[in-house]
């Protein structure tokens, strides 16, 4: 009984271990983009982000005019890049921020 109850511990440790630095590899970004109001804005900035390498996941908030861009482990996403794209799609760059890991299941 100990030895199942000591396995299993230990197999939960690891799993935790290995999701922590998974979240700790990924990097995310909230975009205020000028002139996000429809859904047609929303597709065109999501195609081009979604075209970017390294970038995992995107989330977009018309309400607000953000975009939340998450990176896959490793990735990173510079201001002037995202200013980039963000031209590229017909927009404006509001604001660039880093924050802290994938809050919850950002970009889902």
């Amino acid at each position: 009984m100990r030895t199942r109850l000591l396995r299993a511990s230990i197999i939960a440790i690891t799993l935790g271990l290995a999701s922590a630095t998974a979240i700790a590899g990924a990097h995310q970004y909230r975009l205020r983009v000028d002139g996000l109001a429809c859904p047609f804005c929303a597709y065109g900035i999501e195609k081009k982000f979604n075209a970017t390498k390294g970038v995992k996941a995107i989330k977009i908030d018309i309400n607000t005019g953000t975009v939340t861009v998450t990176m896959e482990a490793g990735g990173a996403l510079s201001e002037a890049q995202a200013r980039q794209i963000v031209k590229d799609s017909g927009f404006t760059l509001g604001s660039f921020q880093t924050v802290p890991g994938p809050a919850g299941k950002a970009g889902n």
